[in-house]
Formats: C-alpha cells, sequence, structure tokens
C-alpha cells in the first residue's frame, strides 16, 4: 500500500472576503507542482460563502464536478435550463462535457454557506453535458458507507461519467470500518470533514486532512472520535 498525507494546513488557502477557501489541489493562484491532481481526482475545493455573495456566471467544460453541502443553500443556475437550490445534505453531479456555463450563489443573506467542490477528469471527453441532484438521508451514513455517486447506478447513487466511486460515512468514536475498492487498480483519496481516523500503520488524519492511498485492494479505518469522512475512489495515472 502507498500513501501521500496532505495535512489540512498545508492546503492553498486564499480569503477574498465573500469567499474563503482552501484548495487540496492546485487551483486559481494556487500552484504547487506536487499537488496538480491525485489519479482522475484534479480539485477538492473547500469553500465558504458569505451571505448573499457567490459565483457569477463562469464556464466548464469536459470535467465530472460533484458538489456536496455542507451546510446553508446554493442557488445554481445554468445554461442547459437548470435554477434548483442546494441545501445540507443534498449532493450535486454535473457532467461539463461539450461545455456549460452556470453559477452559484448563496441563496440566504444573512447566512454563510459550505460546500465542497470536486472535480474529476471524464473518461470521455465532449459528452453532452448533463446535471443531477439528489438528497441523501444522514442517517444511512452512520457507521456505514453512503455511496453518493459512481459510474453505473444501482443503489440510490447519483451517476458519474468515469470509474469513479464518492462515498461518506459517519464514524461513532472507536468503530472500525473497512473501505474495499471497486477496482483494485485504482486509488482513493480519503478526506476528513470533521474528527481523526487511523488507518494503515497507525497513519493519523485529522480534521480537514486529505490521504491518497493505493496500491491496495482495502483498508481498515479506525475512527479517534466521531469522524465525518469522504472517500473518493479514482483510477490512478501519472
Amino acid at each position: 500500500m502507498k500513501t501521500i498525507i496532505h495535512p489540512g494546513l498545508s492546503r492553498g488557502h486564499a480569503n477574498h472576503g465573500w469567499l474563503d477557501t482552501y484548495h487540496t489541489f492546485s487551483f486559481a493562484d494556487y500552484f504547487n507542482k506536487e499537488r496538480i491532481h491525485f489519479g482522475a481526482l484534479r480539485v477538492l475545493n473547500d469553500d465558504w460563502v458569505k451571505g448573499g455573495a457567490g459565483f457569477g456566471r463562469h464556464p466548464h467544460d469536459n470535467m465530472e464536478i460533484v458538489t456536496i453541502m455542507l451546510e446553508g443553500e446554493l442557488k445554481h443556475s445554468d445554461s442547459m435550463g437548470h435554477t434548483q437550490v442546494l441545501h445540507e445534505n443534498e449532493v450535486q453531479a454535473m457532467s461539463a462535457g461539450t461545455g456549460i456555463f452556470h453559477s452559484e450563489v448563496n441563496n440566504l443573506p444573512d447566512k454563510p454557506v459550505r460546500l465542497l467542490q470536486i472535480w474529476v477528469f471524464p473518461e470521455e471527453r465532449d459528452i453532452v453535458p448533463r446535471y443531477e441532484q439528489k438528497a441523501f438521508d444522514p442517517l444511512q451514513r452512520q457507521n456505514q458507507w453512503q455511496l453518493l455517486a459512481g459510474p453505473d447506478p444501482q443503489h440510490g447513487e447519483m451517476a458519474i461519467r468515469q470509474k469513479a466511486w464518492f462515498s461518506r460515512i459517519d464514524l461513532s468514536a472507536g468503530r472500525e470500518m473497512k473501505y474495499t475498492l471497486h477496482d483494485r487498480l485504482n486509488g482513493v483519496y480519503l478526506f476528513v470533514m470533521n474528527g481523526s481516523v487511523t488507518f494503515g500503520e497507525d497513519q493519523q488524519l485529522q480534521t480537514r486532512d486529505g490521504a491518497g492511498i493505493w496500491e491496495t485492494a482495502s483498508l481498515i479505518l479506525k475512527a479517534q472520535e466521531f469522524t465525518e469522512l469522504l472517500a473518493i475512489e479514482v483510477p490512478m495515472w501519472e
């Protein structure tokens, strides 16, 4: 098993007043040649957006974009004709494909919104853009993996145009849980939203730490305290 650890405090950071954002991988003005991507995982942004503020209309293409809502409300509008509001415990999956324009604005004037936005390289370029949004019951991730998105939806997860799987779990203190990769040639990136967890030979991750793990079929995770964890499994390449 190979691993790479990204402490939360080592991430790129920018505070624009209306936006306080952390970048696990190179993004915008943050560049680190050692932190371009992890396999097909290209972007993992941890965003706080001030009430009433947001990202104006901007383009994307040839990227799978998954947005995980942590707090507040986010209004999304796009060139495909969607205008919808995302709430806590909702997830958005969007294939940018041949190209889209969209905006993302805090829907509440006086409360912040917190979200994770994740970009994954697609398996195939220039596909027809698509949009999906779904609420996920937090009770269904208590000490069990809750699948949010995958390439062949069969259990209520959303579709993503890559052999990638997004899974979330809330682990009670002291609980152990196994993560088995869907494809042994893949890697998995762990991101600790809150809490503390160990894996491998006593490697520990704290709140907002990340770890890329590959060349293994599975791993055992143990929560040191109540822990909210995201696992992003992706194809690996240089």
